[in-house]
């Protein structure tokens, strides 16, 4: 009887481990955005949750000159936040628009925040 309940125990924690590695949450390092205007959207963090994995330090991992540098952005004829807020919310050559993932006011946030740091040259923080 004992082993028979030793066996169901390890079938139950092996469930739950199961259950917390597939439960989605946010990035690491990033902190999580409320939309409900308690407090602001912020750009660093939904660029921290969705892009960055594709755009580490503003570079990008599947086309290496297609960056979020600023004379990347340029050649792009991307010249404000505004323009790569358009760029997230409906997407540009290879890469698909992310509007629905952002969220309301997520594109513009990214977009913003995205241009503060190319002009800043991506800042190591």
């Amino acid at each position: 009887m004992a082993r028979r309940m030793r066996a169901c125990l390890l079938v139950a924690l092996a469930m739950l481990l199961g259950w917390l590695i597939v439960w989605p949450r946010p990035a690491l390092g990033a902190e999580e955005v409320t939309l409900s205007g308690a407090a602001p959207i912020s750009g660093a963090a939904l660029f921290g949750q969705h892009c960055a994995g594709c755009h580490v330090n503003g570079g990008n991992v599947i086309r290496r000159g297609k960056t979020l540098r600023l004379a990347a952005l340029r050649r792009a004829s991307l010249q404000s936040g505004a323009d790569v807020a358009r760029v997230a919310a409906f997407g540009q050559g290879q890469m698909g628009g992310y509007g629905e993932v952002l969220g309301v006011g997520g594109p513009e946030a990214v977009g913003e925040w995205v241009w503060q740091q190319a002009l800043a040259d991506w800042p190591k923080s």
